[in-house]
């Protein structure tokens, strides 16, 4: 990614790798003077993911601060192979750039790093939005059957993944509903009705997919991510003091609704939004996700130094 890439209609990126005291990372950082939303991504991602999963806040105010975590694109592994280490890897590509403060929000498997970077850099946050994130112990969720990981996990399936949702997104949808998500056919059925008839929900599920396309640079943060969270127990949340807001979708089969639960409920003074028939994506691809997006801009906003 030498160039800029566009993600989404009126969102690009121009990554370029930075060396920091504790190892390289990649990162894009938009322009303007506003406070900075940091992004801390999932499995199968990278600095892409990262902005197209942020492209809800308001460029208007913020500025967004997208990176590959360690293992994925062009972040190396050594930068960072464990969750303390990330959040440490976080500060430091803050203090490369100057930046003395931010307002983090994570993803999926992003949530560790981002509640350790909260929690070992309390002076650096000023905000923290946690969206269907992990907070303990994490596998495969039983949803996402042999089938789905080969088409989820390599890049012959990525590349089949993205002629099917080109082609025949409602098919593309409904494999992604079903390894994601609790729900009965009728919700199903909603949901994929929901996605193609919203223009923003559309434009969001191409992005993503492209973000996890190639596998093959990104695979070693994810199988690193696998093997750190098979071993986690619940993260000590209740060390964190800066304001908080505890986004899930109470039918997510991914990161189950426990996560965000727990979270919530250790992380004194949280505040929660819980996605009512949301799936894993639900806060982009729900009915009811942009009731969420209002609400973390909101919370955003009310919490902005």
């Amino acid at each position: 990614m030498n160039q800029a890439t566009e993600l989404l209609p009126g969102i690009s990126i121009h990554p370029q790798v930075v060396a920091t005291v504790r190892g390289p990372v990649e990162y894009d950082l938009t322009d303007g003077d506003g406070p900075v939303v940091m992004v801390s991504h999932g499995g199968l991602g990278g600095v892409d993911q990262a902005r197209v999963l942020a492209a809800w806040v308001d460029a208007r105010t913020f500025r967004v601060l997208s990176l590959s975590r360690p293992g994925y694109l062009n972040t190396p592994l050594a930068s960072g192979p464990g969750i303390e280490d990330q959040a440490d890897l976080f500060a430091a590509l803050l203090d490369t750039l100057g930046l003395d403060q931010v307002a983090i929000v994570s993803a999926s498997a992003g949530g560790p790093p981002a509640y350790g970077f909260a929690i070992r850099h309390p002076r650096r946050v000023w905000a923290l939005v946690a969206i269907d994130s992990v907070s303990g112990y994490y596998d495969m969720p039983e949803t996402a059957g042999p089938i789905a990981q080969a088409i989820f996990t390599t890049d012959l399936g990525q590349k089949l993944l993205k002629k099917l949702g080109e082609m025949r997104p409602d098919l593309f949808l409904k494999q992604l509903f079903q390894s994601e998500s609790y729900f009965t056919k009728k919700q199903l059925a909603e949901h994929v009705a929901y996605a193609l008839g919203s223009d923003q929900a559309k434009a969001f599920m191409l992005a993503f997919m492209n973000t996890m396309n190639p596998f093959a640079p990104r695979k070693a943060g994810t199988d690193n991510d696998m093997e750190l969270y098979r071993r986690l127990q619940h993260l000590p949340l209740e060390r964190i003091h800066c304001p908080s807001l505890i986004i899930h979708g109470t039918h997510d089969a991914d990161v189950k609704f426990y996560d965000g639960v727990y979270a919530y409920e250790h992380i004194p003074g949280a505040e929660r939004f819980w996605i009512e028939e949301g799936g894993h994506l639900g806060f982009w691809l729900s009915p009811n996700g942009l009731g969420a997006q209002a609400a973390a801009r909101e919370f955003l906003a009310r919490h902005r130094p």
